[in-house]
């Protein structure tokens, strides 16, 4: 197994799948390459920021190093998007048998669950992903792979196993990580974070989920499906408290309807050691007072980003409690050194890691002169239905001092989604008022995250609501609903004024 702590907890249990993930990501008795004289790009950090770099940067003829202490393809691949949405598949197929006699099946033994086996399943597809973040992969690109800390020993060498990494440019994409929030009592238990609730092999009788915010609530809806008793600690304003009120209030109800029991709020909220290595927590308050013992607890609120060791003062990189600091076109405080995802981004998803490193391929190699500014950074909660959002908020309009107008569909009146039994959603979209031009727009839907690019390709190519009504979209479809808002907003130019005119023509069209 790879040395250190955090890969550890991560490859936990040492079965066949884990096993070759690690060799794909972390080979055992990996030997690093004896280092070139001088390297156009030298990326820390293999999460997807780095790798995008990395392979874009080989691809168009640079000469590059990659370092990674850790495994690589970060968070996403080994702790993130990929393992967490292999057991969200899990989950939802098991709600999907359990509401099954609506449709007319018949199970007449009721639902039983294997979590050992959606575990299993899991590491094996991460496993199978794997090649595509592999060291082999990066090597056969023509990228020096260094597997160990790097860090920063003046303002254009980095050394990793005691190698020195001489670069005319570099890239900092070392990510972020779980971070301890400030909860009486937490140091005095064990508890699981995004990064080791993926070795879990038994499923917690009891499960107790700090945080309510994406990771909260996709892990608690999927645990309570699976059969736990889930317990969720929601904050003073609900659970994802930063989507629109109406889209997370039918995620909300889904999720009850699953099983989840809501408990309030996290700033008071203590824990403690109960019998059992299980633990305790509890709220003394007289108005939203309990105490609830649980078998695992999960924290999933908080994150820090990864700067400690990086030798950052030595390469004149300035950097705070929350990250790397850059300007628009992701140039930190040394104009030599770029930094890209998670380190510097208040945009934590692998598709904007992704966009930003194509950015500081261009600014850093080709004297471009893109900016992050100018990218539209759509994002999904993958609850049941899904949230996925793009540009901005009603509240955010108008506290920028914006007039909008507001159209939306609810899936209730959507053919397909009657006809599939998935009512519980929506589409809404923002423009500025008067016109058609798209501002924001949100989609709750079992597949919002889909459905939301045609949203995002909107905004992105300056195409307003006219051209979307103007769209053909297949009948039927969840999607219909965007083209039906759009619609919407058609009949909103059709004004007394438009309409009085129209008549007239009819009338003297009908002339003898």
């Amino acid at each position: 197994m790879p040395n250190g702590e955090n890969d550890q907890n991560i490859l936990n249990p040492w079965d066949k799948h884990n096993q070759q993930l690690a060799s794909h990501v972390h080979p055992i008795g990996w030997k690093n390459p004896k280092p070139a004289s001088c390297y156009n790009l030298v990326v820390i950090g293999a999460g997807t920021a780095g790798l995008v770099c990395a392979a874009g940067a080989a691809g168009l003829g640079a000469k590059v190093a990659l370092v990674e202490r850790h495994l690589m393809g970060g968070d996403c691949l080994n702790v993130g998007c990929v393992p967490s949405k292999a057991l969200i598949s899990a989950s939802r197929a098991a709600a999907a048998v359990r509401d099954s006699g609506e449709f007319g099946a018949c199970i007449p033994d009721g639902v039983k669950f294997d979590f050992k086996k959606a575990m299993e399943r899991m590491r094996r597809l991460r496993a199978s992903i794997a090649p595509n973040d592999s060291v082999k992969r990066f090597t056969d690109l023509g990228i020096d792979v260094f597997i160990g800390s790097g860090r920063f020993v003046d303002s254009s060498t980095v050394e990793v196993g005691g190698e020195r990494l001489f670069f005319k440019k570099a890239v900092i994409a070392t990510g972020a990580r779980a971070a301890a929030p400030p909860i009486e009592g937490l140091n005095e238990v064990a508890y699981l974070t995004n990064e080791t609730i993926f070795s879990l092999t038994e499923l917690p009788k009891r499960l107790g989920v700090i945080g309510a915010g994406p990771i909260g609530c996709e892990m608690a809806q999927a645990f309570a499906r699976f059969g736990s008793e889930v317990f969720l600690v929601k904050t003073i304003n609900g659970i994802l408290p930063k989507e629109d009120r109406d889209a997370s209030h039918i995620v909300l109800e889904s999720m009850l309807k699953d099983g989840v029991k809501l408990l309030c709020c996290g700033k008071a909220l203590k824990l403690a050691k109960a019998n059992g290595n299980k633990i305790r927590l509890f709220e003394e308050s007289q108005e939203n007072g309990y105490d609830q013992v649980v078998d695992q607890l999960l924290v999933a609120v908080g994150r820090a980003p990864n700067v400690d060791d990086l030798g950052l003062e030595k390469a004149g990189v300035a950097f705070t409690r929350k990250g790397v600091q850059v300007n628009d076109q992701l140039q930190t405080s040394n104009p030599d050194i770029y930094a890209a995802g998670d380190i510097c981004s208040p945009y934590q998803f692998t598709h904007a890691a992704d966009f930003m490193a194509r950015i500081v391929i261009r600014n850093a190699l080709f004297l471009g002169r893109a900016r992050a500014s100018a990218l539209t950074i759509p994002w999904c909660t993958y609850t049941d239905p899904e949230i996925a959002h793009v540009g901005l908020y009603e509240k955010q309009a108008r506290d920028q001092g914006m007039e909008i107008d507001s159209f939306t569909r609810e899936l209730a009146d959507v053919d397909r989604s009657v006809l599939d039994g998935r009512t519980n959603g929506l589409v809404r979209v923002l423009v500025r008022k008067g016109t058609d031009r798209i501002i924001g727009a949100t989609i709750v839907a079992s597949n919002a995250g889909d459905m939301i690019s045609e949203m995002t390709l909107a905004m992105t190519n300056g195409l307003g609501l006219r051209q979307i009504a103007a769209t053909i979209h297949p009948y039927p479809t969840q999607a219909e609903a965007i083209r039906q808002v759009a619609d919407a907003y058609n009949r909103t130019r059709l004004t007394p004024r438009v309409k009085g005119l129209f008549s007239r023509w009819m009338a003297w069209q009908r002339r003898p």
